[in-house]
């Protein structure tokens, strides 16, 4: 069975183009959700990362294809792309609730630059655990 080329390329670019929307939707919900927002909020709080990265800071697209990009209902764990003038790397947030529809609280966020190095930017610890609930 043969198929002219002129529907072929028309049925291909439409699956492209779905395809294509639909990673831009997971992209911006990603990027809207609080786990995300919040490790964000405490790199740029972070004086050593931003000195290793280099001003200003850049955040880059997720890979939605890498193991490490993980969300449920309970557990959220992103390796978001970052990179400065300086270095690149990437933010590891790990995050979590205690149940559906209740608030996100970071348990970990690190960045590891392209070099190895790694920068502990947030751990939740008994002392600021109460601190975070309060937020």
């Amino acid at each position: 069975m043969s198929v002219p080329l002129g529907k072929l390329v028309l049925f291909g670019s439409a699956a492209a183009g779905s395809w294509a929307l639909v990673y831009y939707l997971i992209q911006n919900t990603f990027s809207r959700a609080s786990y995300y927002q919040l490790a964000l909020e405490q790199l740029h709080g972070h004086p050593e990362a931003q000195e290793a990265l280099g001003a200003p800071l850049n955040v880059h697209h997720l890979r939605l294809t890498d193991k490490h990009n993980f969300v449920d209902i309970a557990d959220a764990k992103l390796k978001i792309p970052i990179s400065g003038s300086k270095t690149e790397g990437h933010l590891y947030v790990h995050s979590t609730r205690s149940a559906p529809f209740q608030r996100w609280h970071l348990d970990e966020v690190f960045l590891e630059l392209k070099d190895g190095q790694q920068i502990p930017v947030f751990k939740l610890s008994e002392e600021n655990s109460e601190e975070v609930k309060k937020e």
